[in-house]
């Protein structure tokens, strides 16, 4: 048994929103209180560690993540922001030099606003890279540019559905991922995995929802993912295989056939199920992938099997069959049994207030990510562009599902966003619609125990006597405040009669919390080099 106290710091616990101190014996919180009484508890400790005023709260869990695609995004070409087409190719260009012979993956452009067309083609790629294999995936991951060199590794990506002169999409676009992937050696994969696992804890993350499926990465890769997170002092993984076979997602250890089991694609590309036509392309409602049958029998076989299902959606189409979906297996199996199940949707943009209401009533979890509302939100950003200002201010409604009580939990789906945490908290409640910011304090809730939550762990996410001992340390050199979702509110000092924990101010002028330890079930995964 280990035992180790931290002291002299800012506990943010609901046992005691004014805590100084914590006892932890083994992977467990056993004691918060104040400094008098840590003083009693320093002889029988192992370690006791002086947090000098840092803030101690629980661990970020990402809920949406592709851990090797993020490794492979950190070691690959950046895009993000790339002025145009030349400006992207002298990028590949610029690589094959560095790294000659290499394949190169890139990840992160968006054609919108370039002046020189649309992504280069394959035998522009093919003489900017000297022939090496190129796969440069767009922001949203559902559509990327391949050189000629990697459409010859696979012939069958040329010939398959979503294949358009060298973009691919669809099954086009699963092959290329894949052939992409083939091109880097196995050795290199695992340690970009790892990497991308220690970075996570870097930030103060100390679990991630590892989002798999057979079009993302074969089996093999998935259960890799689950190992890393078995071993001791790194993040924990949770896995969801994305696929509609039960027996399958169930032998590989995940908690789930659920995640990216894709019901439509994405807005970026267009590929989202909408109800009604694009704005910018009257003749495109996007793509379908699953029908209302097969999404309910995949739901029900869940169900009864005792595992979760759930599905990608973002089209306000593909969102309203995920929840028929889930009200048609309630119906079959007993709302009790589903309610039990905690069934979970990933992303769920674009979704009315009578939908959310079948959210809470059917209790399932909404996976979404405010990341995306800061990116893409806003009266001049990417949705209203697709969507029209009417729909495209609409999207990501986070007040009006927390009003409705249905369990958020946040994640970035990385490499679509960067892994962050405070970042995360900041975006919902500065939402770009204000009146769907929530306040800190939920939004915090919603990117630490809400992740546990949504995988159905319980006692996880709060710092309280016989909770996970999954946190982080935080230098914030300010006084803590409670956060009101309302910009018109200040924000204030803590109330010692509310009682409520306070947080680092988000404001978006305000320098973020620096993360100096994260510490996942008892053991630290990262430590700050300078403490």
């Amino acid at each position: 048994m280990t035992t180790t106290l931290y002291r002299n710091g800012r506990i943010h616990s609901p046992a005691d929103p004014f805590a100084t101190a914590m006892l932890v014996v083994d992977d467990t919180v056993a004691w918060v209180g104040a400094e008098g009484a840590a003083r009693t508890h320093v002889d029988a400790a192992d370690e006791v560690v002086d947090l000098e005023d840092a803030l101690v709260a629980p661990a970020f869990v990402d809920a949406h993540v592709h851990l090797t695609e993020t490794g492979l995004a950190r070691d690959g070409l950046d895009l993000t922001g790339t002025a145009g087409r030349a400006a992207l190719l002298d990028l590949v260009a610029q690589r094959a030099k560095e790294r000659p012979g290499e394949a190169i993956l890139g990840f992160g452009w968006e054609e919108d606003g370039w002046p020189d067309g649309g992504a280069p083609t394959p035998d522009e790629l093919d003489r900017a890279a000297g022939n090496a294999p190129v796969y440069l995936a767009r922001r949203d991951v559902h559509t990327a540019a391949v050189s000629g060199t990697l459409l010859a590794a696979d012939r069958s990506i040329a010939r398959a559905d979503g294949y358009d002169d060298g973009l691919v999409r669809r099954d086009a676009h699963h092959r290329a991922r894949q052939a992409a992937r083939s091109a880097v050696p196995a050795g290199r994969m695992a340690e970009l995995r790892e990497q991308a696992l220690r970075h996570a804890a870097s930030l103060g993350i100390g679990a991630v929802h590892e989002i798999g499926a057979p079009h993302i990465g074969d089996p093999a890769d998935f259960t890799a993912v689950l190992a890393l997170g078995a071993t001791p002092g790194l993040p924990d993984v949770i896995g969801y295989w994305g696929a509609t076979a039960v027996g399958e997602a169930q032998a590989l250890g995940a908690a789930g056939a659920a995640g990216d089991l894709n019901l439509d694609g994405s807005i970026g590309s267009r590929s989202a199920r909408l109800s009604a036509p694009y704005a910018d392309a009257p003749d495109e409602r996007g793509r379908a992938y699953l029908d209302l049958r097969t999404a309910t029998e995949h739901v029900v076989a869940c169900t009864r099997a005792g595992i979760q299902a759930g599905f990608h959606c973002i089209g306000d189409e593909a969102v309203r069959t995920a929840v028929e979906a889930i009200a048609a297996a309630a119906q079959v199996c007993g709302l009790a049994a589903v309610v039990g199940s905690r069934h979970r949707l990933e992303h769920v943009e674009m979704i009315d207030d009578l939908l959310i209401a079948e959210l809470a009533r059917l209790g399932v979890a909404a996976s979404v990510q405010p990341a995306f509302d800061a990116l893409w939100g806003g009266p001049d950003g990417l949705y209203v562009e697709r969507l029209g200002p009417a729909r495209g201010v609409a999207l990501n409604p986070f007040a009006a599902m927390a009003r409705a009580g249905v369990l958020l939990a946040f994640g970035s789906d990385s490499p679509v966003t960067p892994l962050a945490g405070w970042e995360t908290v900041r975006a919902a409640s500065q939402h770009r619609t204000p009146s769907q910011r929530i306040s800190a304090r939920a939004a915090f809730s919603a990117a630490t125990r809400g992740g546990w939550r949504a995988a159905r762990v319980e006692d996880a996410g709060v710092l309280a006597p016989g909770m996970l001992a999954s946190f982080a340390v935080w230098e914030v050199p300010y006084e803590l405040v409670v956060q009101a979702p309302d910009e018109r509110v200040a924000a204030w000092s803590t109330d010692p009669r509310a009682g409520v924990p306070g947080l680092p101010d988000l404001s978006p002028d305000v320098p973020l919390p620096r993360c100096l330890r994260t510490v996942v079930r008892g053991r630290t995964a990262y430590a700050d080099p300078g403490t």
